[in-house]
């Protein structure tokens, strides 16, 4: 599995009109409404990037954020959450790259003693495909971060993973097995168009060639099980492919060639490491491109 960026491959809002949408105006939508949700993944992962999730939803365009509950911020941004409740709050599920909600001597397959993932996507992606020992452990470890997550009181507004692991086969075959359980009602759906990203950005091309190709697999394989499911997701979802670059000219040029329907596009605002993401979300330039384009804002839970 590949990285997003290195944290994770983060207004006077424009505030989202769909909130009091009735079914009813559901019926009316036009085909060619566009509607967006803007995400910052890793809340919680520390306090610079709960500080600049909750900026760019106050000051800016951000719509929603994915909590990582088992990392240090994770406590204050709950917290933070709580205090700002247009901010749709989904859970970040970490099974690489982080620490786990279970005692490492529950999920020895999966940890180290300290309790942390292991670092290397490739690595653990192979070993959670063809290492069914594991699946015991990693339903588990699932089940007890999403639990973690209910002892927030937030309400869940989406499910995704942490480098996008939920898409993983192993690990999405058990949440769809679990999503009753679990209260899986809307997920990210990581389908970033390969083509319109080469006409807004350049460079990178072959981590970004063979993000699309793995991603567009992955995605193509989950679309029918999601739907069949009832499971809801945008049809596209931008970020991906640009590694931690989602900066204002990245968004200003995705704006307008947004397509019609649904879309995501997620990015990790931080003080330090990102801050160029933070300064795009924030941007009043970028808030006036919104209203003007008539781009609706939404969060997962208005899907």
């Amino acid at each position: 599995m590949g990285r997003e960026g290195r944290g994770g491959v983060g207004c006077k809002m424009v505030r989202p009109q769909a909130i009091s949408r009735s079914k009813s105006d559901d019926q009316a939508v036009s085909p060619t409404r566009r509607r967006l949700i803007v995400n910052a993944d890793d809340f919680g992962r520390s306090a610079e990037i709960n500080e600049a999730v909750i900026r760019a939803h106050r000051d800016g365009v951000l719509t929603s954020a994915s909590l990582m509950v088992n990392e240090a911020g994770f406590e204050e941004a709950a917290e933070r959450a709580r205090q700002h409740p247009k901010l749709g709050i989904g859970l970040h599920l970490t099974l690489l790259c982080g620490h786990s909600a279970l005692p490492a001597q529950s999920i020895p397959g999966l940890v180290n003693l300290s309790g942390e993932f292991s670092t290397s996507p490739v690595e653990v992606g192979f070993r959670y495909f063809f290492k069914k020992s594991l699946i015991k452990e990693l339903r588990a470890e699932i089940h007890a971060q999403f639990e973690k997550f209910r002892t927030t009181g937030l309400r869940l507004d989406h499910l995704n993973g942490h480098l996008h692991l939920h898409l993983h086969p192993t690990v999405f075959k058990i949440l769809i097995k679990d999503a009753d359980q679990l209260g899986i009602e809307r997920m990210r759906l990581t389908f970033d168009p390969f083509w319109l990203n080469c006409r807004l950005a350049k460079g990178h091309w072959c981590y970004r060639a063979l993000h699309a190709f793995i991603y567009h697999v992955l995605a193509w394989r989950a679309r029918s099980v999601l739907d069949r499911r009832g499971i809801r997701h945008t049809g596209t979802v931008f970020g991906l492919l640009q590694n931690g670059r989602v900066d204002e000219s990245y968004v200003k040029g995705l704006l307008k060639v947004l397509p019609a329907g649904d879309s995501e596009l997620y990015s990790h605002p931080s003080l330090v490491e990102f801050r160029k993401e933070l300064d795009a979300l924030t941007n009043p330039d970028i808030r006036a491109q919104i209203e003007q384009l008539g781009i609706e804002l939404i969060r997962y839970q208005d899907l």
